[in-house]
């Protein structure tokens, strides 16, 4: 008898165990993920913060276009001449951004194509305009014509999230700031394959509003691997409580 309850102390201990070991291998990872999430984060930061508080540099050369990389040139902040084709201009959606602490929505990016002296095309946002100004006869003293000086910052297309609208190019309504799909949706031509988000000079009237971006991403990382490692070890410490207690039930 004192051996059966014994055998049965031991197979009541399999299965709870493996689950154990289970949820903590499961704890410990995405507590490890986090710690990598996190320095990926601050070299992030670290980079974003040198990038955007160099001088600005000349645009590169049309015929150098194809070989830049969002890795090795997002966020450079470049100058440029360059003419708006207002009447191309593209309305992309925002609810805020975290790049620019002064910008809240509901609003819009105003994403205008701006030939080049010799003739190419870049995509450029213009800056932030609330709702009741999507209208450009809003704001027409800010659709500014002839060669202007523009200083921004490199960006690359946005990607398109699983929960993100899709765009309506018939109400001039877009989702995503991707210089590609409005220049073809438009009929434009070929664009760079980048866009830059325009620092200066602000318009007259003050829209669409230009700033410059800041380096002011959430970093809560460490908070969240601290979460996750804590509840492995409160598993650990249940299931040695539970373990331990049982056993001590099970001796005869």
């Amino acid at each position: 008898m004192t051996q059966a309850r014994t055998r049965g102390a031991g197979g009541g201990l399999l299965v709870p165990s493996v689950l154990t070991l289970f949820g903590l291998a499961v704890l410990i990872g995405l507590g490890l993920w986090q710690v990598e999430r996190r320095q990926w984060k601050q070299g992030l930061i670290a980079t974003l913060s040198e990038r955007l508080s160099a001088p600005a540099s000349h645009l590169p050369a049309r015929e150098t276009w194809g070989r830049l990389s969002q890795d090795a040139d997002e966020f450079r902040r470049v100058t440029f001449s360059a003419e708006f084709l207002h009447e191309h201009e593209a309305l992309v959606y925002t609810a805020g951004s975290a790049l620019r602490p002064d910008v809240s929505g509901p609003g819009y990016w105003v994403f205008t194509p701006a030939r080049l002296a010799g003739g190419s095309l870049v995509m450029v946002d213009r800056g932030f305009v609330p709702e009741a100004r999507k209208d450009p006869r809003t704001r027409a003293e800010g659709q500014t014509t002839g060669m202007i000086d523009i200083t921004g910052v490199l960006r690359w297309p946005e990607q398109r999230g699983f929960f993100t609208p899709a765009d309506n190019p018939g109400q001039n309504l877009w989702f995503v700031r991707d210089p590609g799909a409005v220049a073809a949706a438009k009929g434009i031509g070929p664009v760079a394959p980048f866009y830059v988000a325009q620092e200066s000079p602000a318009p007259p009237g003050g829209l669409p509003r230009v700033g410059p971006l800041q380096p002011n991403l959430p970093n809560n990382h460490l908070q969240y691997a601290l979460t996750w490692f804590g509840l492995a070890l409160a598993l650990a410490c249940v299931w040695s409580v539970w373990a331990f207690r049982r056993r001590r039930t099970a001796r005869p």
